[in-house]
C-alpha cells in the first residue's frame, strides 16, 4: 500500500545523531517535516540539508520540526552535522524500518547497476500526525522553500 495526503502517517522511534532516540509519537501537537536523503556527505544530499538548514527559524515560526532521516549511522551522522553546522535532528534508518514504513526503500540504477536504497521524499505531517502533503522523487532545487510554503499553509 503505498501513503496517501491524509493517511496517518506510520510512527517510528529511531536513533538520532549525538545519542538518544526520537519518535513520531513524542512530536504530537507539533508539524513535522520528515525528509528523507539517500546519504550524507553527497552533493544532492547536502545541498538539501543546507537549504533545509537555511530555512529552520522560518520552520520553527510555524511551529514545524525538520528531521533528516538516511541509512546513514549515528557516527556519519554527526559527523554530517558539524561539518555543515545543521541544527535539526538526523536520524539512522540504518535497517530501512521507516523507509520501508513510508514506502520510499525502492530499487534504484545507476549506470546500468540496480541496487536497493532511498527515494529522495519528503512528508509534511501535520499536528494530529497525518500526512499532509508527500513529494516524491524530489528535486533539491527550491524544494526546501516549496515545504516551508506548505507548512506555512497549513
Amino acid at each position: 500500500m503505498t501513503l496517501q495526503e491524509g493517511n496517518p502517517a506510520p510512527d517510528f522511534r529511531l536513533p538520532r545523531d549525538g545519542g538518544g532516540e526520537i519518535s513520531l509519537s513524542e512530536l504530537r501537537g507539533r508539524k513535522v517535516v520528515l525528509y528523507a536523503y539517500p546519504k550524507d556527505n553527497t552533493p544532492a544530499c547536502t545541498q538539501e540539508a543546507i537549504a533545509f538548514n537555511r530555512l529552520r527559524q522560518a520552520f520553527a515560526d510555524c511551529g514545524t520540526e525538520i528531521i533528516g532521516v538516511s541509512p546513514d549511522s549515528v557516527k556519519r551522522h554527526g559527523n554530517f552535522k558539524r561539518k555543515y553546522e545543521l541544527d535539526f535532528a538526523l536520524l539512522a534508518d540504518e535497517e530501512q524500518k521507516l523507509a520501508s514504513a513510508y514506502g520510499i526503500w525502492v530499487e534504484k540504477s545507476l549506470y546500468g547497476l540496480k541496487f536497493m536504497g532511498i527515494e529522495r521524499s519528503t512528508f509534511l505531517i501535520d499536528a494530529e500526525g497525518r500526512l499532509a502533503r508527500i513529494w516524491r522523487k524530489v528535486k533539491v532545487a527550491g524544494h526546501a522553500e516549496d515545504v516551508l510554503a506548505a507548512a506555512q499553509d497549513l
